[in-house]
């Protein structure tokens, strides 16, 4: 392919995509408007079914996008359930997570008929030790899920995962779309980590893990790295992007350093403030609107 084929090519992409968000930006303070509208008394507009629910259906969805709207679970663990075998569309096993739902398709998850759900809820805790990041457990340990049970009556389900030892910022949502916006690699989704470690921090050690810290699994790269006091060189920021398992922990573990305590003190630039542990709160619409209108790396 040429180069001028390869430019129009891309300019082509971005001009779908930014015709994409446009719309969706349209549609959904369409939706706000129209919900304001109903709260006050007058009547809902002839587009509010539309904006709201028929949309999921007029649209042939993904089943792993289908599963993550019906809030099971996200939208990648949507995919280990499809290939699982444990669901059913019109009475018939599919393994295939981009099979596409048509209007009137009856979908069975684990025996169980789903369907998208019509409220969105955002719900930001601030997570405490010893609680898992999951929605239910086989051990009968409690779950972030213990944390919000009387806050509403959709199924939200966590964005990421956080260490049972680590506590901190985390979101909840039964919102499919947002959830993989803000898990996929390729975003590049900002944390922030104050970390206590049991004994100070290094020179050299520093000056390396800012150059990358060579894991079993690859290079993990750092984007920010500070000494949060610095009469106390126990008492660590990091600022990371990526989302591999354990990464802070393992970071400082290669270097001989046990890490006595983590906490994310920012998210996608959620942040816990006025938040205690173990509390939680709904975001508010403008922190929906920037995170579902983030940039890459922000």
């Amino acid at each position: 392919m040429s180069k001028e084929k390869t430019g129009a090519a891309k300019k082509e992409y971005f001009r779908q995509e930014k015709k994409k968000i446009t719309k969706e930006r349209k549609e959904y303070f369409e939706k706000k408007r129209a919900e304001a509208a109903l709260a006050k008394g007058a009547a809902a507009p002839k587009n509010f079914q539309r904006l709201t629910i028929t949309k999921n259906v007029e649209e042939k969805m993904p089943l792993n996008k289908y599963i993550a709207h019906s809030g099971v679970c996200s939208r990648r663990d949507a995919v280990d359930v499809i290939k699982s075998g444990k669901v059913k569309i019109n009475g018939e096993v599919i393994t295939e997570p981009g099979y596409k739902i048509s209007a009137g398709d009856t979908v069975i998850v684990s025996g169980k008929k789903i369907t998208p759900v019509k409220n969105l809820v955002y719900i930001l805790i601030n997570k405490p030790k010893d609680y898992i990041t999951t929605t239910e457990d086989e051990r009968g340990r409690k779950t972030v899920l213990d944390l919000i049970k009387n806050a509403t009556k959709e199924k939200v389900y966590p964005v990421g995962r956080l260490d049972r030892n680590t506590s901190g910022v985390l979101l909840l949502t039964n919102d499919g779309d947002l959830t993989q916006k803000l898990t996929h690699p390729s975003n590049e989704i900002k944390k922030v980590y104050a970390v206590t470690l049991d004994k100070p921090l290094a020179k050299n050690h520093f000056e390396e893990i800012l150059k990358g810290v060579p894991l079993e699994d690859g290079i993990a790269n750092v984007d920010s790295l500070a000494y949060t006091d610095i009469k106390d060189k126990t008492q660590i920021g990091i600022e990371i992007h990526s989302g591999r398992n354990r990464i802070v922990r393992r970071i400082f573990e290669h270097y001989g350093y046990d890490v006595k305590n983590l906490d994310r003190v920012i998210f996608a630039g959620l942040t816990k403030k006025n938040v205690d542990r173990g509390k939680w709160r709904f975001l508010s619409e403008k922190e929906v609107r920037d995170l579902k209108y983030f940039k890459k790396g922000k």
